[in-house]
């Protein structure tokens, strides 16, 4: 497919996959006019590079987890990798779920202040 479908199939946009392949991420055969043409697997590789990075990941880092992913190979650094990455992920979890905790902490206390006229009450510091 060429990748104007590409990026209509995946939501991704043509300058992202051209950076894409510009980090090794992405890879296209060429026609002899130099047009990009893309396998069917290029759907589900684009999709999994798109929840890494939304992930957090780096580019760095995901053209080292590919492989893996898209030839079946795997190192225990390659393993290693993917358990550090796991655990940076973990991280950011626990913290988004404070902040949410705290975000819903302050609504209750700025929706007791519309209810009631309260004042609204402090919450806890997020570092507790």
């Amino acid at each position: 497919m060429r990748i104007g479908e590409l990026a209509a199939r995946t939501g991704v946009s043509v300058r992202a996959l051209r950076y894409y392949e510009e980090q090794n991420l992405l890879s296209a055969e060429r026609s002899s006019s130099g047009q990009r043409h893309y396998g069917e697997s290029a759907v589900d590789q684009v999709q999994l590079i798109q929840q890494l990075d939304s992930a957090g990941l780096s580019s760095r880092a995901i053209v080292e987890l590919l492989p893996c992913v898209v030839d079946g190979r795997a190192t225990p650094a390659l393993l290693k990798r993917l358990a550090a990455e796991r655990e940076r992920i973990e991280r950011r979890i626990v913290d988004l779920m404070r902040v949410r905790d705290r975000l819903d902490s302050v609504t209750a206390s700025a929706t007791d202040n519309m209810l009631t006229g309260t004042s609204c009450r402090r919450t806890t510091p997020l570092s507790e």
